[in-house]
């Protein structure tokens, strides 16, 4: 795996800290039987320029040259004796304008076990001392300003903080950075001066007690954050009771995470303002004799601790210690058994680290609280964290270009008792490296950058700072991790984004001065993709460094592998020629394979049967690649029977001769991609079926088992739902298709009737029902009717005046079994295409107070009148549909989704079906409430009413309306207001026309719609000719009147027209002028359904 070798580059930095050390430690490390930097305090800068390793009273400032001081602490007297607990460097930004982003100095921040926190500068000078609490400082951690990277993202404080045993202080940044500054100003000043005294300014901070936890050993100071009011509510029921009040406005908190025993982790919150500032008594005026100070730092010793005269003087000068503000646990994750041992803050300060003594390395999520992952085998673990911004290039190849660039986060563990180095994707992604390093290696990991730095300072920097490096006592080394963006990524993108960091580090291999052949021909080779290869060979030519005989040996091994790959490629492209030749071709075929599997070098000598060999995978995966269906699947016959003889005489030539024959892996994959494209040969040659005359226009798409992969489970009923769009496919006659496979009397009735319609019809049945027998699961009834009735409201809403699209995307939803998939399919039409629409009418009708003109609802809804009728029609019925199915999938269990064994490598989107599993239930009156307002939106546009629909229902009612379908709204009571029942009482008078006038109505529409299948239908019967005849004239006359252009649906079964021509002779009175006319009429609709 090159990743390995790429990843971890050496950097300028080469501290030798063993000759450094070698005069203190020599005595001590007699016995010892790890390594002397196990016991150290190890400080690295985040901009890699200054390194402090730190024991007991002795430290070592190191630069990324040389080291520059050495200090140590000589103590006299026990009492007094204090050794170094924690140390941070911390990088100051510079306040110059012309600055770029480096730092200006920087400041090593020591703790101390006696209480004590001290500020040198690199060079060993004493700055300041506080004692803010007397008991040892366990940890010091750093907050420094970041960039926020999304709108609403509140800025986050510069802070350090400092535990202790029992207490928590915080230091805000901003007043600590102008606190060194001054400090430092004041040492210059003294220096050149002569004098030895400086009188630094008191610092501002804050001290909390930790309470209810048994042993705190390590924190992490999250930052500021703001409750939603739902948390707000709850925290304050929780802490408060039934009774609790609740402010307007959520308060800002400080999050504080603690780790240790009883429990082993504990959520701390501080509103702001609860705590007044402490201003700390400075504790050490002077700087210990400053001009000798700087005298022993150029010699490199510096004493640390006092003479027993200066111990003196420092007990009477002691400082008062304020007390702790105490601060209860909000709550923590109790395990009695378990005690932390530290945590690792991310970068983006929503995830943590937790590592324990059971050898457990534990995922926080801290906005929630819980634990979301868990890693085992890890003892005494060291964490780190790496947030890697995409590059600009990928940014290119991706669809939200526009938007900010993407961070991938990663979680860096190193194990030391197995010597491993880990790099593992967030949250729930996989481990994308491991490297094997030393056992006494050191994780280094800041986790801040420069302080300093605000959002006015900070445009136009480059930040050059490190994430993570790893120290190795035993070389003196220190490495970086450096991983690419594209190992977050999992789908087919990342194809590409793996090619360009391929080029990246070609260009890095080429820069340096002794660089491999043999590993720039191995990154030229991996790369896929042919513009980046192009670009890679060009970069690889034009190099100045490199020799004449190192470009012809590339060149000709790149000019090897394309001619291979280019044969077969040619082969499958001349597809025509050699389905016409395919006897001399398939020979000439079989002899070139079996001639270059032979050749040396093509199969490796080391193979083994038991896995797949990279030169016939290679052959495979250009039939893999195929859009030509039949020339790979010739192709794949061929190179299967040479693989087959390659490896029966590779296994004979390293075995005894046996009876039993051998079983390959390689021999496998050919079995299954042969399958694979039996089943691609077969889809293919369906999509290519020609759309008969004026059908809806589309190419076929391009079909090969890449493709059908990548298309994710549901990528082959993705390909027949748009087949069945382009064919115009009626959605009762797919029915009636895939009802067809185990029913053969009925095959041979539709058999009958396919003649009659034609042999092209025909034809695509049978095509159609051998591809549902291929793929009977990818193909089942319910995901097919899902997939179609997808595709049709996708069409729909490309055109909203293709009514047709939508009424058949509800018709394929009507005929989905299963209730689960059909409540979730409903579900998603809803709120992705319909109710933006729906709401959109249902404004505007009350706007208007009326049916609105063509003008209007154009404007407002996006489609023409006629089409909002029949949209709000197929919304009554959508809803109807997704409340049948809501009622009915407590009855049966979810269907269990399958496919078949050939295509179970599938990687790509989840199936619509598996997608609709996924939705929640809808709130049953919710959907009822809407269906009400559906059916009266339909009426109203069908019947031309003059009516405010929504001001039809109170105010509940109105702010139930289109509401996300799955959450409980208020919804009207029984107890209607009499204004409103009046209202609907007046609605429905108007709806309650004279009878004679709505029987004439639908006396012309019953017409209009024989007419049609009289007079206008392309499939006029001789039946229906004679029927003609023998109407009365005039009957006839009247028909012929008739415009059935004004239908928006002509095919209308003949039963619901003579029910409807019953039912308006029962309207009519018998004297009415058309009465006679709808007798005729009704014995006219008869005969013609007895005779169909």
């Amino acid at each position: 795996m090159t990743f390995v070798e790429t990843t971890i580059e050496y950097l300028i930095l080469n501290f030798r800290l063993t000759f450094l050390f070698s005069l203190q430690v020599e005595e001590e490390t007699i016995g010892q039987t790890g390594p002397w930097l196990q016991d150290c305090v190890v400080a690295l800068s985040p901009c890699s320029d200054l390194l402090v390793v730190a024991r007991e009273q002795k430290a070592v400032f190191l630069s990324g040259q040389i080291f520059k001081h050495t200090h140590t602490l000589h103590t006299q007297s026990s009492s007094l004796k204090e050794c170094v607990s924690s140390c941070v460097c911390i990088p100051l930004a510079s306040q110059k304008r012309s600055s770029t982003g480096r730092p200006d100095w920087t400041c090593v921040v020591v703790g101390f076990t006696s209480g004590y926190v001290r500020f040198y500068t690199e060079n060993g000078v004493l700055l300041l001392a506080q004692l803010l609490h007397e008991d040892p400082a366990l940890r010091l951690k750093c907050r420094t300003y970041e960039i926020p990277r999304h709108p609403g993202v509140s800025e986050q404080h510069e802070e350090l903080s400092i535990l202790y045993p029992a207490a928590l202080v915080t230091i805000d940044g901003f007043s600590l950075f102008q606190s060194l500054r001054a400090c430092r100003n004041q040492v210059a000043r003294a220096a050149a001066a002569g004098s030895d005294v400086i009188q630094p300014p008191p610092l501002t901070y804050k001290k909390w007690g930790l309470q209810e936890m048994d042993t705190v050993v390590d924190h992490s100071s999250v930052g500021i954050m703001t409750l939603c009011v739902f948390d707000q509510m709850k925290n304050a029921s929780i802490l408060g009771g039934f009774n609790a009040s609740v402010k307007g406005n959520p308060p800002a908190m400080s999050q504080y995470v603690a780790v240790g025993g009883g429990p082993y982790t504990g959520f701390y919150y501080a509103v702001e303002g609860s705590s007044q500032p402490l201003l700390s008594h400075v504790a050490m005026a002077v700087a210990s004799k400053l001009t000798s100070a700087l005298f022993n730092a150029a010699s490199g010793w510096l004493g640390w601790n006092k003479n027993k005269n200066e111990e003196d003087a420092a007990q009477k000068q002691k400082p008062k210690v304020e007390p702790a503000t105490p601060l209860g646990i909000r709550f923590g994750l109790p395990d009695s058994r378990r005690h932390g041992e530290s945590i690792c803050l991310s970068p983006c300060n929503t995830l943590a680290g937790v590592t324990d003594d059971f050898g457990r390395v534990t995922l926080l999520d801290l906005a929630r609280g819980i634990a979301i992952r868990m890693w085992k085998g890890y003892r005494d673990a060291q964490l780190g964290w790496l947030q890697v911004p995409e590059e600009r290039g990928d940014r290119e190849f991706s669809p939200s270009a526009s938007l900010p660039r993407r961070h991938a986060l990663f979680l860096v563990i190193y194990a030391p008792r197995r010597g491993i180095l880990e790099v593992w994707a967030m949250q729930q992604g996989p481990r994308v490296g491991a490297f094997t390093v030393g056992k006494h290696c050191r994780l280094l990991y800041a986790g801040y950058r420069l302080m300093g730095v605000n959002s006015v300072t900070s445009q136009g920097w480059q930040l050059h700072t490190q994430q993570v490096c790893l120290l190795d006592p035993i070389t003196g080394a220190l490495r970086t991790v450096n991983i690419p963006f594209h190992l977050a990524l999992s789908d087919k993108k990342s194809e590409r984004a793996k090619d360009m960091h391929l080029l990246k580090r070609l260009t890095t291999i080429l820069r340096s001065r002794e660089w491999s052949l043999n590993e720039a021909k191995i990154v030229l080779l991996d790369i896929k993709h042919p513009a980046i290869k192009k670009q890679a060979l060009e970069s690889l030519l034009s190099n100045k460094n490199v020799l004449v005989s190192c470009l012809t040996n590339i060149t000709s091994t790149l000019y090897d592998t394309l001619k291979q790959q280019g044969k077969c490629h040619v082969w499958l492209q001349r597809e025509k020629e050699v389905l016409q030749k395919s006897e001399e071709t398939v020979r000439n075929l079989h002899t070139l394979l079996s001639a270059l599997s032979n050749m040396k070098g093509a199969v490796e000598e080391s193979w083994d049967s038991q896995s797949v060999s990279p030169w016939w995978q290679q052959v495979r995966s250009t039939c893999i690649q195929s859009h030509n269906a039949a020339a790979a699947l010739l192709a794949a016959f061929v190179a299967h029977r040479a693989a087959k003889a390659s490896i029966t005489s590779h296994a004979d030539s390293k075995v005894l001769h046996s009876e039993w024959e051998a079983v390959s892996l390689e021999l496998e994959q050919w079995v299954v991609c042969v399958r694979q494209l039996e089943d691609v040969l077969v889809l293919q040659t369906l999509l290519l079926v020609p759309p008969p005359q004026g059908a809806a226009a589309g190419t076929a798409a391009q079909c090969s088992i890449k493709t059908l992969l990548e298309g994710g489970t549901g990528g082959i009923a993705d390909n027949v739902a748009k087949w069945v769009f382009r064919q115009n496919l009626a959605p009762q006659r797919l029915k009636e298709i895939l009802q067809e496979t185990e029913d053969k009397d009925k095959d041979v009735e539709l058999g009958q009737t396919s003649g009659e319609e034609g042999n092209d019809e025909k034809d695509w049945n049978e095509l159609l029902l051998a591809v549902c027998q291929r793929f009977p699961h990818s193909l089942s009834p319910d995901l097919l009717f899902a997939h179609c009735c997808w595709e049709y409201v996708v069409q729909w809403n490309k055109d909203p005046e293709e009514s047709r699209c939508l009424c058949s995307a509800v018709e394929h939803l009507k005929f989905i079994s299963s209730p689960h998939i059909q409540l979730g399919i409903s579900a998603m039409m809803w709120s992705t295409f319909i109710v933006k629409r729906f709401s959109a009418a249902a404004f505007l009708m009350e706007k208007v107070g009326k049916a609105p003109k063509d003008r209007l609802c154009r404007r407002d809804v996006g489609m023409g009148d006629k089409a909002v009728t029949s949209f709000l029609g197929c919304c009554a019925q959508l809803l109807q549909i997704l409340m049948e199915a809501d009622s009915a999938v407590e009855e049966v269990s979810p269907p269990e989704l399958s496919i078949e064994e050939a295509w179970c490598g599938a990687e790509g989107p989840a199936s619509i079906a598996e997608l609709a599993l996924e939705q929640r239930g809808v709130h049953y009156p919710l959907v009822q409430h809407h269906c009400l307002l559906a059916s009266l939106l339909n009426a109203a546009m069908t019947f031309s009413v003059k009516v405010k629909p929504l001001s039809l229902f109170d105010s509940k009612g109105k702010n139930a309306f289109f509401r996300d379908l799955t959450t409980i709204q208020l919804m009207p009571s029984g107890d209607m207001d009499p204004g409103l029942v009046s209202l609907r009482q007046e609605v429905r008078k108007v709806k309650e026309m004279p009878f004679d006038v709505l029987g004439s109505q639908l006396l012309v529409l019953t017409g209009q719609r024989l007419s049609f299948s009289l007079l206008h239908s392309q499939s006029q019967t001789q039946a229906a000719m004679e029927l003609l005849a023998r109407l009365p004239p005039t009957l006839c006359t009247w028909l012929k009147a008739m415009d059935p252009s004004e239908l928006r649906c002509p095919l209308v079964p003949l039963s619901h027209s003579s029910r409807l021509v019953s039912r308006l002779i029962e309207i009519l009175p018998e004297n009415h002028a058309q009465y006679s006319l709808a007798l005729h009429l009704l014995e006219a609709v008869d005969a013609f359904t007895t005779e169909d």
